[in-house]
């Protein structure tokens, strides 16, 4: 966890993020990569870093956008993907269901 400049509520948002990367079935590793990125870009959005990208300030930010753009390049998520969710989600019927019946199910 690179903390030498983030503050104490960054590493709270750091250990939160990742937290909830990792209870959704990411690895580890990859768990501590994309929460290191969204600290970084949440402190560059704020003025806290020294240098940052211009699409950190035009982007919408991360808190915000809540995995609007996840899943969505070429076609989306697989309808065994969708499957998988809707069964977290105990939705019935799902085993009958199309891919675009299970989007509909899921609110996606």
């Amino acid at each position: 966890m690179p903390t030498q400049r983030w503050t104490k509520k960054r590493e709270r948002q750091y250990a939160h993020i990742k937290e909830g990367v990792e209870k959704r079935g990411t690895g580890e590793d990859r768990a501590e990569e994309i929460a290191a990125r969204t600290v970084n870009k949440s402190r560059a959005r704020s003025g806290e870093a020294k240098e940052s990208s211009a699409l950190s300030h035009k982007d919408i930010s991360s808190g915000r956008r809540g995995g609007l753009r996840s899943h969505q390049g070429s076609g989306g998520r697989t309808r065994d993907q969708l499957y998988e969710e809707a069964k977290r989600r105990n939705i019935q019927g799902r085993s009958k269901m199309t891919k675009a019946q299970l989007e509909k199910a899921l609110g996606r």
